[in-house]
């Protein structure tokens, strides 16, 4: 822990929790623009969240402490990945936490805990809900890990900091033959992982299509607002992922003001480009059918191990 990666981790706290609900309200304007309608607003997002704040939480009948602690845990989990992984400096505030497994499996625990939570209600569409995003998530994490793997080969270890160093210090590696193929699976997983189209719709609330949304139906108040908060604060940190592991430049490597500052201004316009991106394609695409989905990580999947095999090939000896 040095005083660059404490600095780092509190602002990228900051903007991850603050930012998170503008970044998905500009991505609905976006939507809202081009399908020829006016929209709610970029700060939408945040007037519903101080909405549900105010409302007391119910817990249905026959549920346990698994349905109540869901929603910290996934606040909690994506919270601390947002700390330690380097996305406004290249130091991480607490390194070891900033390795690839450790950070893969603190995103899985929060998918994990809230398909518990669907199950916990004991009703039709939560268990349906849960089975779809167990589904998804036993094709999305070996990905997820497979394509970061491919740019640790390279450096020779597996924390997400070193990876990022290397990438600034050869720029050519972003359009080597291993970056791009983990750059397509890694956006891939991406939109399963975050349930947007063509794997699952934000927006709807058809029963036979939901996939995220079934798991949640029976949360309400400051529970709902903890789960709609960190739905936002997981893309946010899934797109910074992709942009820092990828196109790290501006990121810091000092703890001067101005290279914070511009790490932050650099980290913020990335996201929000590429949140942007996104929301612009799902205007053109419709939603796979559930069977189809599984042929879609598993195109995926073998992205990924393209790009390991890749990066064995193409290591240079030192």
């Amino acid at each position: 822990m040095n005083a660059l990666g404490v600095i780092g981790g509190v602002l990228q706290c900051a903007l991850v929790v603050a930012g998170s609900p503008l970044l998905v309200g500009a991505m609905r304007q976006v939507r809202a623009r081009l399908e020829g309608r006016a929209g709610a607003g970029i700060g939408q997002p945040w007037r519903d969240l101080r909405k549900l704040l105010r409302k007391e939480s119910i817990s249905p009948r026959g549920t346990s402490e698994v349905f109540r602690i869901a929603p910290v845990l996934l606040v909690s989990t994506t919270a601390v990945v947002a700390i330690v992984v380097p996305f406004v400096t290249t130091a991480s505030a607490v390194d070891p936490v900033a390795d690839l497994f450790a950070v893969v499996a603190l995103l899985a625990l929060g998918t994990v805990v809230l398909a518990l939570a669907g199950l916990d209600t004991g009703t039709a569409f939560g268990g349906m809900g849960a089975s779809r995003e167990m589904t998804i998530i036993a094709l999305v994490e070996p990905t997820l890990l497979v394509s970061i793997f491919a740019l640790s080969v390279r450096v020779g270890s597996t924390n997400l900091g070193a990876i990022v160093t290397s990438t600034l210090h050869d720029p050519a590696r972003v359009i080597s033959p291993v970056s791009l193929l983990a750059a397509v699976a890694l956006a891939v997983v991406i939109i399963a992982e975050t349930g947007r189209l063509p794997v699952d719709n934000p927006a709807t609330h058809l029963e036979l299509t939901m996939v995220h949304e079934a798991m949640i139906l029976e949360y309400s108040g400051r529970d709902l607002a903890l789960i709609e908060w960190a739905s936002a604060m997981r893309l946010t940190v899934f797109l910074g992922l992709l942009a820092n592991l990828f196109v790290p430049w501006g990121i810091a490597t000092s703890a001067a003001p101005l290279a914070l500052l511009g790490g932050v201004a650099a980290f913020a316009v990335k996201v929000a480009l590429l949140g942007l991106l996104l929301a612009a394609g799902e205007v053109f695409l419709a939603k796979l059918r559930l069977f189809r989905v599984p042929e879609l990580l598993a195109g995926s999947f073998l992205l990924s191990l393209l790009a390991v095999a890749a990066s064995f090939f193409l290591a240079q000896p030192h």
